[in-house]
């Protein structure tokens, strides 16, 4: 532990206590008090909880924390607004190292790459209208840096009859919006969905879902809020296999440490504050924000994905020892591709971070294209991956009798009998195993694997658009004319 790293970054034990509030959250039908303790959330804290445990560790403090350009200060690299290149592939390198301690999503890099959108577009707002967002902003991550916060990105709208604008809904509320104004503030109505993290952050920052057009200024709006903010409801998503979770077994659950969380958030008339507000109405920034977010996303992707491959591809690996097939020359191929499509997919993380830039405010960003291939890759990889998993491990990922009938006196031996595989590997372990595989690739961490990697930073076809928007294909066009001597 580094000791002089206390007072600027929260311990485990601090960020455990800290999250400790009442939330107006549901689930099952019912409300959650002391959410901390409920079974089912407490892997996603842990997720979170280990990220500050990483910060403290001092073989990991170049990936995990860096210097802020505005203190001056220590900070987690969670808090951090990429100054250079190198900070861009240090983000990546963290993520794939985070997931490779939790195999499993760590809720943190949605509000870190909606920080890092915000800070440019914010700054280019302020230029082109003379407002004072780039300040605020500055301010309030300030906050962030210097007390450890996590924060929450908050995107998606319900988005109602998906073949009409904002504007045209039946319901406007399907699209977060303002819906009042005052001296000190706006009060703002609506939900955000699919929430990764929500109830275990302290704050959140909330952007639109696309780009607003003139006409739809309500809609256009950019904030920051406390995650237990007056007039905010949370529901807990449920995710397959989650009530494993609230049986007296650890056995059953797989990875029994570690999960991910997703929160429905629904605001009724929640007051935002002037100092809290870093777009109101400016339309024409909104798509920009919307694109840069999604990329610093997208590369993210890159990171996260590719340590849970690397936890998945172990596993495997290690079934097939258990199982005594690890030498056939099939099984070696198969695995040699789960590696190959795991670090393609880390190498656009890295490409796409290594091609940088610097923006008019300061801060860097990653090559928006190779950012987009990189979660196009994402989109069908871990699907691949996950096939090939399917293959190595058998069909006993899901149907494998239960740990009580294993523990049970009457079938229990029968069960140990016939489970059994090489000398030496124990049924206990191989049940392990299996039971962490089938997590990842079918039950609760297959949403933050399989699922996530699909629809997480936007949906394939999200991808394709910006692929095109970005290829440049006059140029490519020019570039044969010139061989050819075309005019």
């Amino acid at each position: 532990m580094r000791e002089n790293l206390k007072m600027a970054l929260k311990t485990p034990e601090e960020y455990l206590e800290s999250i400790k509030r009442d939330m107006n959250l549901y689930m099952f039908g019912e409300k959650v008090k002391e959410f901390w303790n409920h079974p089912i959330i407490k892997p996603s804290i842990n997720t979170v909880a280990k990220i500050y445990e990483l910060a403290q560790m001092e073989e990991y403090k170049d990936l995990m924390t860096t210097h802020s350009h505005m203190t001056g200060e220590i900070i987690n690299r969670f808090t951090h607004i990429h100054q250079s290149v190198d900070d861009l592939i240090k983000k990546v390198k963290m993520q794939r190292l985070i997931g490779q301690k939790v195999a499993c999503c760590f809720q943190r890099c949605v509000g870190f790459d909606a920080a890092n959108a915000l800070y440019s577009v914010t700054h280019e707002l302020d230029k082109k209208y003379n407002t004072n967002y780039h300040e605020r902003f500055k301010n309030y991550w300030i906050e962030v840096q210097n007390q450890d916060l996590m924060v929450d990105g908050a995107m998606t709208d319900t988005k109602g009859d998906r073949g009409k604008r904002p504007s045209d809904q039946t319901d406007p509320d399907q699209y977060l919006h303002m819906v009042d104004e005052t001296d000190d503030g706006i009060i703002v109505r609506g939900a955000k969905v699919h929430q990764t993290g929500w109830l275990n952050s302290h704050r959140a920052i909330v952007m639109p879902t696309l780009t607003i057009r003139p006409g739809e200024e309500e809609y256009a709006v950019s904030f920051g809020v406390d995650t237990d903010a007056k007039g905010i409801t949370m529901v807990y998503g449920r995710q397959s296999c989650d009530t494993r979770k609230m049986e007296d077994s650890k056995m059953e659950v797989g990875n029994y440490k570690y999960g991910g969380q997703e929160i429905f958030v629904i605001f009724e008339d929640v007051f935002i504050p002037n100092e809290n507000i870093f777009m109101k109405g400016e339309v024409e920034f909104s798509g920009e924000l919307v694109n840069r977010f999604a990329g610093f996303h997208r590369q993210s992707y890159g990171g996260c994905k590719v340590g849970i491959g690397d936890v998945l591809i172990g596993a495997t690996s290690l079934i097939t020892e258990y199982q005594g097939v690890n030498n056939a020359s099939h099984i070696k191929d198969k695995l040699i591709e789960m590696i190959h499509l795991n670090e393609t997919l880390y190498c656009c993380g890295i490409a796409c971070s290594s091609l940088g830039f610097k923006r008019e405010a300061g801060n860097y960003e990653m090559d928006m294209l190779l950012a987009n291939v990189c979660k196009q890759n994402v989109t069908r990889f871990p699907y691949e991956i996950s096939r090939l998993i399917d293959d190595l491990v058998g069909g006993i990922i899901c149907t494998l009798p239960s740990e009580a009938d294993l523990k049970s006196e009457e079938v229990g031996p029968l069960l140990k009998k016939y489970l059994s595989v090489c000398d030496g590997v124990s049924v206990e372990d191989r049940y392990k195993l299996l039971r962490f595989i089938e997590n990842i690739s079918m039950g609760v961490a297959a949403v933050s694997y399989k699922v996530e990697s699909m629809h997480g930073a936007g949906s394939p076809q999200a991808q394709r658009i910006m692929i095109t928007r970005q290829s440049n294909l006059e140029k490519k066009k020019q570039l044969i004319k010139d061989i050819l001597d075309i005019e």
